[in-house]
């Protein structure tokens, strides 16, 4: 499939989005001020065939609205929500076909690195397809490099990293980094998987990736600042809740468990975070900041110290 072809197909789901119903005479006028297909208009027949692409890509059911002007809309707006595999693909494809369009800008375009590891995803997305163990060679940082056998369970994007979840040969689930793998080899031994399992029922308790027993709490943070416009427009997980609105701070409420990933990333809001509950979490995050403090305290003192030492050489 050409992806000329493709970038048609994001150009019709995008602008469903946007104009949420339209009739396919609104759609053409759309598509060739868009000069989509060099101004060529849209037929019948062509668009019923790209509405039959979108579902058969992206599961989008696109339906007409016969009651009111025979107006098309997105009928499962729901497949497109954030986290989804659809809503990631959908705007992986819309971003890589603006950029092509625009090679001219490349120079002004700044992109993030992604980790090595890509190179193992086309096997490990066909073992989960196929239900097909893996041999995995792995090396953690720090330590030896290892192999292991693992029924691969699920993919996930974290922070620009991927993450395989699998069973390792120990019966226990477990998250390997994509670019900590030194090798990915498909074996023929099949493994049955659950047939009830659902990645996102299994990471719904949690932020990123680490999954260990931490048990659930009712978290409240308070947010200063610029930081509750951060947390509204980018949530930092499916139960957040704004329960408190001030106007020099915001209260936000999670049902989660508080691992490190969650941890981390409310420190990275700095002094404009600030746990309210549980107590538990508030002494870790009172604790952490000790220690942080203490350790400036060390140096200013270390530095302090070495200041003094060389006025003194130099007095003499």
């Amino acid at each position: 499939m050409k992806s000329r072809t493709i970038q048609q197909y994001i150009w019709l789901v995008n602008t469903l989005r946007q104009h949420k119903r339209l009739t396919l005479e609104e759609i053409n006028r759309l598509w060739i001020e868009d000069r989509v297909s060099d101004g060529t208009p849209l037929s019948r027949v062509s668009f019923y065939r790209y509405k039959d692409y979108v579902f058969s890509m992206f599961g989008i059911i696109i339906e007409c609205d016969t009651d009111h002007g025979y107006k098309y809309f997105i009928a499962n707006p729901e497949v497109l929500a954030d986290g989804s595999m659809e809503h990631w693909m959908l705007s992986t494809l819309t971003v890589n076909g603006v950029l092509n369009d625009s090679a001219a800008v490349k120079e002004r375009v700044v992109l993030e690195k992604v980790p090595a590891g890509e190179e193992f995803l086309q096997t490990i997305i066909q073992a989960i397809k196929l239900d097909r163990r893996l041999v995995m060679g792995y090396r953690k940082f720090g330590t030896e490099g290892y192999e292991k056998v693992v029924c691969p369970y699920a993919l996930k994007l974290f922070h620009q990293r991927w993450y395989l979840l699998a069973l390792n040969d120990e019966d226990q689930m477990r998250i390997y980094a994509l670019d900590r793998m030194t090798r990915i080899l498909l074996t023929d031994q099949t493994f049955e998987m659950p047939a009830d399992f659902s990645a996102e029922a299994y990471f719904a308790e949690y932020y990123g990736v680490l999954t260990d027993h931490t048990p659930m709490a009712h978290v409240v943070v308070r947010a200063y600042g610029k930081t509750p416009n951060y947390l509204r427009t980018l949530p930092l997980h499916v139960s957040q809740r704004e329960v408190c609105t001030t106007d020099t701070y915001t209260d936000f409420a999670f049902d989660i468990r508080p691992t490190f990933d969650f941890i981390n990333t409310l420190f990275s809001h700095t002094s404009n975070i600030e746990v309210l509950e549980p107590a538990s979490l508030r002494r870790t995050f009172r604790d952490i900041l000790k220690d942080t403090l203490g350790r400036y305290a060390m140096q200013q003192h270390r530095c302090c110290k070495e200041d003094e030492e060389g006025r003194k050489e130099e007095a003499q």
